[in-house]
């Protein structure tokens, strides 16, 4: 694993509960850290376990009880999981072929290009990441989101689906190159296995943008007046920076 280039620290100012985890997908077995000791666990529960822990560890399809190795193509998807049967007796959709629909459309990696996960919480991200995976309550969701649009006009562009959250916060991000965000109460596992408070936000970015918010969270006002004054206040100063202008070029 190349070593991380950029410092992170700015990250600790938000005070998150959960740390934000760096994620390395990676072909062969990492050197030096040890395999999660557990096989009770899903995909999306992962970077929260790193938080839980404290320190990095690596995973296999072994410790995914759910279909996260799927996604990673780490394994493929049985056929009466094609035909969408899970989702059907789950709740999820009224006919198996709503969920079916799912496998046509869900970011994959090529089979078997993904064979270990390395997950390290933000004190220990000592590698260069391929997502800098973070859960946020709003406000610093609207601040991290702020930072990526700031310097690059960026647009806000979520996707998501009811189940498989997995593929579109762990292969999504990497394969489009896009930051993707989420409420976490919207995927159906993370609610049902309680892995974060309903009011959160998680956001995946991947390594395109890792060092351009990063960079733009230490120069960039986290709290504007503008958020801060109240209505009178922030109408107040728009008109006056509209007139200004008016009276300037017209």
């Amino acid at each position: 694993m190349n070593p991380l280039k950029i410092d992170l620290s700015i990250y600790k100012k938000f005070n998150f509960k959960y740390p934000p985890v760096g994620i390395k997908y990676l072909f062969d077995k990492p050197e030096g850290i040890k395999q999660l000791d557990t096989t009770n666990i899903s995909f999306c529960e992962m970077p929260k376990e790193a938080g839980i822990k404290g320190e990095a560890f690596y995973v296999t399809k072994e410790n995914d009880i759910c279909y996260g190795k799927i996604t990673l193509g780490m394994e493929d998807p049985p056929p009466f999981a094609e035909s969408g049967q899970i989702g059907t007796e789950l709740g999820c959709f009224n006919e198996p072929r709503v969920n079916s629909r799912y496998y046509l459309s869900i970011p994959m990696f090529k089979k078997r290009t993904v064979n270990y996960v390395v997950f390290a919480p933000l004190d220990k991200i000592n590698f260069d990441p391929d997502i800098l995976f973070i859960a946020a309550n709003p406000t610093q969701f609207e601040t991290i989101m702020r930072a990526m649009t700031y310097s690059s006009g960026e647009i806000y562009e979520s996707k998501f689906t009811l189940v498989f959250g997995c593929s579109w916060l762990f292969t999504y991000p990497v394969q489009s190159g896009k930051v993707n965000y989420a409420p976490a109460l919207l995927e159906f596992g993370m609610k049902g296995k309680e892995v974060y408070p309903d009011d959160y936000f998680v956001i995946s970015i991947p390594y395109h943008w890792v060092a351009t918010i990063t960079n733009t969270l230490k120069e960039m006002n986290w709290t504007p007046a503008s958020y801060t004054d109240g209505r009178e206040n922030f109408i107040k100063r728009e008109q006056g920076i509209l007139q200004d202008f008016i009276k300037r070029y017209t």
